[in-house]
Parts: structure tokens; sequence; C-alpha cells
């Protein structure tokens, strides 16, 4: 039976460090702002704006919540934005992904100030990962190579597969175990013999967004598998991996729900203290 790579575990761990940061940054006159948009009514994205603010309240950053409707124009998106940008309360800007039909994603994230884009998905802080350099990381890469590297998982030189290729997830942690050493194979839905990739694999990320599609005879005896899919099936919510037939076979396995989607919320807490801590030090 794997490890089991208890997300709520190590998301308190997580929140319990940067709530002392925060407590530090109160010290000399800082408080952390985050600042979340969501456009529309989706119930996925109300739950997840709830819980960001939950975790705001618990660590002690101050938080504003805008919610606007569905037929919001670009122009007024961004308007907000740019009242954001020049809101010294404000330390970090997320809005809330998928945006309705007829938004552009690129430009919306684009408008974001680099120093307040608490996402890491502005363009600029993209770039810096993409070359090896300090960036304010996407929060879910960055919750899986901490869940990694608490369980003390072996990343130099393993062999390391990601299933899916999105901007805000497969890219970015393939750059991420690239940066550790990594030897990785980026696959996706048109990939040849996937099954045959990702048996070879010592960590194997699956964020392809496909319910249990990632099955036992897939997966390398000891492998380290970490589940980003939230999907549901049958009523209840699943992963992209069949977890009961793998945990049986894997090294490590993150749940769902239970795992990186808690990361996920934390490290969206631990960056927004980071730009905070630069904003307390004069840096961008």
């Amino acid at each position: 039976m794997a490890v089991i790579l208890d997300g709520r575990q190590m998301s308190e761990q997580a929140l319990g460090d940067v709530a002392r940061r925060v407590e530090t940054l109160k010290k000399r006159g800082v408080r952390p702002g985050l600042a979340v948009v969501l456009v529309g009514d989706d119930p996925a994205s109300q739950t997840y704006v709830r819980n960001k603010g939950k975790a705001c309240d618990r660590v002690g950053i101050y938080s504003r919540t805008m919610i606007l409707p569905a037929d919001t124009t670009q122009e007024e998106l961004d308007r907000l934005i740019d009242e954001l940008n020049r809101d010294d309360d404000i330390d970090g800007i997320l809005v809330q992904l998928p945006l309705p039909a007829g938004f552009n994603e690129q430009h919306t994230l684009a408008r974001i100030l680099p120093e307040k884009d608490a996402d890491g998905f502005h363009v600029l802080n993209a770039g810096r990962l993409m070359l090896g350099m300090d960036s304010i990381l996407p929060c879910t890469p960055k919750g899986i190579l901490y869940m990694l590297k608490s369980a003390q998982v072996p990343l130099d030189g393993a062999n390391a597969v990601v299933v899916g290729r999105s901007n805000i997830v497969g890219k970015p942690t393939a750059m991420l175990l690239l940066r550790e050493n990594c030897t990785v194979t980026l696959c996706h839905s048109r990939t040849k013999d996937l099954g045959q990739i990702t048996s070879q694999a010592d960590i194997l990320v699956a964020a392809v967004g496909r319910p249990e599609m990632i099955t036992a005879d897939m997966v390398r005896e000891g492998a380290a598998v970490v589940d980003v899919g939230i999907n549901r099936r049958n009523g209840r919510l699943v992963g992209d991996v069949a977890f009961e037939q793998v945990s049986q076979k894997a090294g490590y396995i993150s749940p769902v729900p239970g795992g990186v989607g808690l990361m996920t919320v934390a490290m969206l807490m631990d960056n927004v203290t980071t730009l905070a801590e630069r904003r307390a030090d004069g840096r961008k």
C-alpha cells in the first residue's frame, strides 16, 4: 500500500509557516492583502473563492472578494484590475479561472502587474520560470513540489512524467521538476503509447482532467503518483488516477479529495505573503 501524500497535513504545515511570516510582517507595519475577482456564478469557482477567503482568515491575510455578473464586459474587468493594481492595500490579485465565454484570459492575466500576480500566471513570471530565474510560481505546481519534497521523494535524476500540457499545471510542473534535476517527459491527449511512457516514471503527475484514466498497469511499482484531477463520477469526486488500484502498486500517492487542491490554496497564501515581503523590502 502506497504512502498517502496527505494534503490536509501538509497544507496545515505550510499555512502555519505562512501565519508566522504574516505576523512578522504585521510587526513591521505591513499586512498582506489579496483581492480575488470572480466573474459569473460558476458553482465550482464560487467554492474555490470561498476556500481562499477562509485560508486568508486563517493566516491573517486581508482579503477582498469582488463578484461580477457574467455579463460584465472585458473593459469593465480591465478597469477593476487597474484599480487593484493601484491599491496599496492589495499585494496579490487573482482572477478566478475559467472566465465566462467572451473574455480574453491571456489579456486579463497580463493586465495584472507582475509584482501583484498572486497566481504566477503573468507572462513575465512564466518567462522567469522558464529561464530558471526567481519568480512567483503557479500555485498548483508549487504545491506538487512541496508535497514531493515533504515526503522526501527522491527528485535528483528521477524519471518524471507529467500527463497534461496546460499553462496552469502541466507545463510549469514540468519546468519545476526539470529545475530539480529530474528527466522530464511531458505527455498529452495525442501522446502515443501513453501507458508505456507512464509505466517508466519514478514520478507521475496526472493533470489531464479525465476521471480515473491512470490505471495500475500504467504505473511503475513504487512510483510517486500525484493526482491533480478533480472530476465527478457517479456523484462522487474522483481524480485522474484510479486510486484504489494504483495505491496498491505505487510507493506514494495523493488522494482526491484531500490532496493537491488543499496545497494549491496553501501555496496561494505563500505567494501573497512573498509579494507582501517584497513590498516591505522595497523590492519587485
